[in-house]
């Protein structure tokens, strides 16, 4: 059982999981507005073994080594690579403070942004519509870049619904080629489909100035990633192009963009995390608590 456990901000647990936060420390703190300063996080720190934080603050160096009671940090949040995270993972270890994160809790609501928004978009339902007249995403031909959990989930359920799906990935997926799924690689990718989905991890930016030339005009692009998979000056540039669209869930998708980038008509972003749903938030808090026990060695 840890001594103390902070949530320095609100971690998104629902209220059974904070109260079961109970049993793996004998003293439990909850804040519940995001700290305004790496030097208000120390003090909400403090002497506690235990921290938790969401994606909304970022644990540095500065702060951990202030805080030399923790022996445990918590991500209530995606880590998806070290490099990516917002805790000093690298400098943590080198105090042994053991940190431990979550992924792949609310990628199905991300799915049904995608079928709403794309079917919204071919069928003309509170949209401008694609084509001159409605289409089925039967036989859309659909380019997933980034073949992880969300990007198969994606690719699953439109492949369902009759779309003709080729991936860009690190590698070929066996099991994806099984499917029926086509690797291809990314300039030939993004030339041959007619919607295109970014599901990248964060910081991972693959498509700049050349790539957004190979995919061309009359062309969709959907960010479903954490933040932008592209050089943003780059999508400005390409969404100039006639026929072009462009969708994203929240704005940190779009990245670095100009103040008037969301009043364009071919922009469209519902301005809230798709992936934010009730289920999410309760598998989000099983897994928490499943990492609480596996750094107590439960």
């Amino acid at each position: 059982m840890f001594e103390k456990l902070v949530a320095i901000e609100p971690v998104s647990l629902i209220p059974s999981a904070e109260e079961e936060l109970h049993r793996y420390a004998k003293e439990v703190v909850l804040y519940r507005d995001v700290p305004a300063s790496d030097d208000e996080m120390v003090r909400r720190i403090g002497d506690a073994d235990a921290v938790l934080l969401s994606y909304t603050s970022r644990m540095g160096k500065e702060v951990i080594a202030q805080c030399p009671n923790i022996r445990y940090i918590g991500m209530c949040c995606s880590l998806y690579s070290e490099e990516s995270a917002n805790v000093d993972i690298a400098y943590a270890r080198t105090r042994g403070i053991q940190v431990l994160g979550i992924r792949d809790y609310g990628d199905r609501g991300v799915v049904e942004y995608v079928l709403h928004e794309l079917t919204g978009l071919l069928h003309g339902f509170g949209m401008p519509m694609l084509r001159d007249e409605p289409v089925e995403i039967t036989g859309l031909k659909v380019g997933i870049v980034g073949l992880g959990v969300s990007g198969r989930m994606i690719a699953d359920a439109l492949q369902f619904m009759g779309a003709e799906i080729s991936y860009f990935a690190r590698s070929a997926k066996p099991d994806a080629e099984a499917a029926g799924m086509t690797f291809k690689p990314l300039p030939q990718l993004l030339a041959d489909s007619e919607v295109v989905f970014t599901c990248l991890n964060k910081n991972v930016l693959l498509l700049g100035e050349n790539e957004f030339a190979q995919l061309g005009a009359g062309k969709v692009l959907f960010n479903t990633s954490i933040g932008p998979g592209f050089d943003s000056a780059a999508l400005e540039k390409w969404l100039d192009l006639p026929g072009t669209r462009f969708f994203c869930d929240t704005r940190a998708a779009a990245g670095p963009v100009a103040e008037d980038f969301f009043a364009r008509e071919n922009v469209r972003c519902a301005n809230v995390s798709a992936g934010r749903t009730k289920q999410a938030f309760v598998l989000l808090s099983k897994k928490v608590l499943d990492n609480l026990r596996t750094a107590l060695g439960e």
